[in-house]
């Protein structure tokens, strides 16, 4: 699992400067897609939800290692349950 040094919280520390290269189809799909933040908001924001997915990915592992993998029928249930429950949240808020 990541130690310390590499955790990140949203908005923690100071604004540093990068040069970064996109592919041709990526930055014009970026500048339909910005707001008032700007492109360097948004590529930000991009990589500190890749940061968190990174770290869930590595609890999940840390988890597995101890606990072995989870059963497939269960998660199916899960799933469905919390599908159902997030559709009917939506339906009670239209």
């Amino acid at each position: 699992m990541a130690d310390d040094s590499t955790s990140c919280s949203r908005g923690d520390g100071l604004n540093s400067g990068i040069s970064v290269s996109l592919t041709d189809g990526t930055l014009p799909a970026i500048q339909g897609r910005v707001d008032e933040r700007g492109i360097s908001a948004q590529l930000g924001e991009a990589a500190q939800h890749q940061i968190e997915r990174d770290n869930l990915d590595e609890l999940l592992a840390d988890f597995e290692s101890v606990n072995g993998p989870a059963d497939p029928a269960a998660v199916a249930i899960k799933q469905t349950l919390l599908t159902r429950a997030a559709s009917a949240g939506a339906d009670s808020t239209a």
